[in-house]
């Protein structure tokens, strides 16, 4: 995938100038060894800190390796004050993680879990918020395990340090629910970039008669294959994508990274001849989420599982229940999940093609009832990416301000079932552990917008770790039988 960042480790081992700096050096080096064998090969700076001096020595280290995720590690108990010196001196996100013990406990002792406390409390004093695993002392192994979790974490926080959301249009008055205080966005380090639709409207003429337009058609024809049901509308669509990486490219400033959050009905079909979806699937595949209905939480939802994951996600509607007959005719799929924990997510196209069983190109039913009823085929309503979302591990996902400006979350994990929805879009049945109550309990006592950003795999460790690291303190998940939401009856 495009559109993320690349995450250079450095690995700094510290040292207690009252016990051997040997110690730290080589349990460094065996750290060293289980990282190379996980494919990982971090920066290592050759000053072991002991003192403040050696804390700018190894920085300057990682500054000319251009690392920009670093890793503190305890090889012995550590000096808490040039240990924590380093966080707060370097530029990017920190680990603070420590040696377990290996045996010869007198001469050969490090004491690093008692550092640990010492410089966790000292990263208070210096008001730093590291990442700290949710057990930090380790054998080398285990340590370079607890690393190789830190490095998308890093990569989250990197990239929304990075990003800039533009977007098209304002939140259409039937879905305010996704419109939210930006505030809290900018406290994270995304930029916003809010534009009028007559912008994105005049930069689409502008691009008529691009040259590369024949090249994108010709790349649509052969990803969609037998799915190409509307080729007529092909030319249109790829006069968009190259619209949309421009205006990108022009106007991501001092940001690196691009998510869109555009305006998408009724009056684009009208003026544009199609509905922008498949185009929207095709960026967000390369790592450029578009988000529809303006849903500026949604894109930047979206961005963060494609930081997680390096994987194309997608924004699904919270959107129906799956009928008593499909449930109970596909009771060997379903399993011990129970029919309220069932629901379809679905949106009209925007899901991209390798996240789809079938993936064609179709038309948006709903728009076609309201823009052109009388038409016998559909003309200005094609554009959507449509099919079964792919059996897969899931998870739901989304960042959100409060109205009062508050940044709170949801994670859930659950699984795409092999059901045929017989319904249109893009569309799946969802299965989540007790989700009739995480729905009651957070989805609706929370007021979260039905707009959901879902990767195809199981990453709510990754997430729950990169939130806390962002300062976000209100994370939800769905919680088991045995543990009640607050606020949940009890009896």
């Amino acid at each position: 995938m495009q559109n993320l960042p690349n995450i250079t480790l450095g690995l700094i081992a510290v040292s207690r100038d009252c016990f051997p700096v040997k110690l730290s050096a080589s349990r460094r080096d065996a750290v060293v060894n289980a990282l190379t064998a996980r494919g990982i090969k971090p920066v290592v700076a050759q000053t072991v800190v002991e003192n403040e001096k050696d804390a700018l020595a190894a920085l300057e280290e990682m500054k000319k390796a251009q690392v920009n995720a670093l890793v503190v590690y305890l090889g012995n108990f550590g000096p808490e004050g040039p240990e924590t010196l380093l966080a707060q001196k370097f530029c990017g996100p920190s680990m603070y993680v420590g040696a377990a013990e290996e045996g010869d406990l007198m001469n050969g002792r490090g004491d690093a879990y008692c550092g640990m406390l010492n410089a966790s409390y000292n990263l208070g004093l210096r008001n730093i918020n590291a990442h700290i695993p949710s057990y930090p002392i380790g054998l080398p192994e285990e340590v370079a395990g607890m690393i190789a979790h830190f490095v998308p974490v890093a990569r989250i926080t990197i990239g929304l340090s990075k990003l800039k959301i533009i977007g098209f249009g304002p939140r259409p008055f039937d879905f305010l629910a996704c419109n939210a205080p930006i505030k809290p966005l900018y406290d994270l380090g995304v930029e916003i970039q809010e534009n009028s639709e007559l912008d994105l409207f005049a930069s689409f003429k502008a691009h008529a008669d691009d040259p590369r337009i024949k090249t994108v058609v010709a790349e649509m024809e052969a990803e969609l294959g037998v799915g190409n049901k509307h080729p007529g509308v092909l030319t249109r669509l790829a006069q968009f994508e190259v619209t949309l990486l421009d205006w990108a490219e022009a106007h991501k400033g001092a940001s690196e990274y691009v998510a869109f959050a555009n305006k998408c009905w009724p009056a684009f079909q009208t003026q544009f001849g199609f509905v922008p979806c498949y185009v929207n699937s095709r960026l967000t595949a390369r790592g450029i989420p578009v988000a529809c209905e303006t849903d500026i939480y949604g894109a930047l939802s979206e961005y963060i599982l494609a930081l997680a994951t390096e994987e194309p996600p997608t924004l699904l509607d919270i959107n129906n229940t799956v009928p008593k007959g499909m449930y109970e005719a596909h009771k060997s799929i379903v399993g011990d999940y129970q029919p309220c924990d069932l629901f379809m997510g679905f949106h009209c196209g925007n899901t991209s093609a390798c996240n789809l069983k079938t993936p064609t190109m179709s038309h948006q039913l709903i728009m076609k009832r309201a823009l052109e009823p009388d038409l016998e085929e559909p003309d200005i309503t094609r554009g959507t990416l449509e099919g079964q979302l792919k059996p897969s591990a899931v998870t739901l996902f989304r960042l959100q301000s409060t109205a009062e400006g508050k940044l709170k979350s949801y994670v859930a994990q659950g699984e795409i079932k092999d059901i045929d929805p017989q319904s249109f879009g893009g569309i799946g049945v969802i299965a989540i552990p007790e989700m009739a109550r995480f729905y009651r309990h957070v989805l609706i006592a929370d007021r979260y917008p039905h707009h959901a950003a879902a990767a195809f795999s199981h990453t709510g460790k990754v997430l729950f770790d990169a939130l806390k690291l962002l300062g976000v303190d209100h994370i939800s998940y769905n919680q088991p039988r045995h543990l009640p939401y607050q606020g949940e009856n009890p009896f």
